[in-house]
Parts: C-alpha cells; sequence; structure tokens
C-alpha cells in the first residue's frame, strides 16, 4: 500500500538505482542474466561484493536501460 519500493529497507546502489527507476529484482535478474538469489544480495546487502563476472552483467543491463554511461566504480566498492 506505501506504493514506493524499498520503504525502510537497507539497500545498495543498485537496490537504490532500480527502485529509483521503477525495475523490480525480477526485471534485474532476467535482463542481466544473473539469478535471482544473486540479485537479491546484489540489492539488499551494501556489504556484498559479487563476482566480476555478475558485476559485468549487470553494469550491462544498467547501461543498456537507465545510464549508458554507468561504470562498475559507481555501484560496486571494490
Amino acid at each position: 500500500m506505501f506504493g514506493i519500493f524499498g520503504l525502510g529497507k537497507k539497500r545498495s546502489k543498485v537496490g537504490k538505482l532500480i527502485d529509483k527507476y521503477g525495475y523490480s529484482q525480477e526485471e534485474l535478474s532476467e535482463g542481466s542474466g544473473v539469478s535471482r538469489n544473486t540479485v537479491s544480495k546484489l540489492c539488499n546487502d551494501p556489504d556484498y561484493v559479487p563476482s566480476a563476472k555478475v558485476m559485468k552483467r549487470v553494469i550491462k543491463f544498467i547501461r543498456k536501460e537507465i545510464d549508458p554511461n554507468a561504470t562498475v566504480d559507481d555501484y560496486f566498492d571494490i
């Protein structure tokens, strides 16, 4: 009923980004080819550091759908 994504949840930079642009975790999972379980960790755990392969897939999705100039450094602390 709140109508706001991520309300009250601890979110990572990727989680906040998809919330802001109205994408679901499922859409990110399907669009990037990353499992839903991994996408959930990626969006909800700000301390989670995914593999390089996962980062590459997620950044490719973000560049295609949201921000063509996105870099890994924008969303992951590596």
